[in-house]
């Protein structure tokens, strides 16, 4: 009986198991945590695409005007460049 629990104590078979179970939990963690941050930068980005979207006639180029909220884009200018 003394020998079985010897060589149970010795054995490092199941240390690997909690090593990739340790390493596993620790990238969900890491990925919850990402996904927590980024999600509110993705939510203020479609509200900003919905909005457009939804400004936009589409019977009318939207080249005509800057609907789009772009800087620079538009108009009968070409893109409002001030080079010559």
């Amino acid at each position: 009986m003394t020998n079985m629990i010897k060589t149970f104590a010795a054995s490092e078979s199941g240390a690997v198991t909690v090593d990739w179970v340790v390493l596993t939990a620790a990238l969900v963690g890491l990925g919850l945590a990402v996904m927590s941050v980024v999600s509110g930068g993705v939510e203020d980005l479609s509200t900003d695409i919905n909005s457009a979207l939804t400004d936009t006639d589409p019977l009318t180029s939207p080249f005509d005007n800057n609907s789009a909220g772009i800087p620079g884009s538009g108009g009968s200018t070409g893109g409002g460049s001030t080079t010559d």
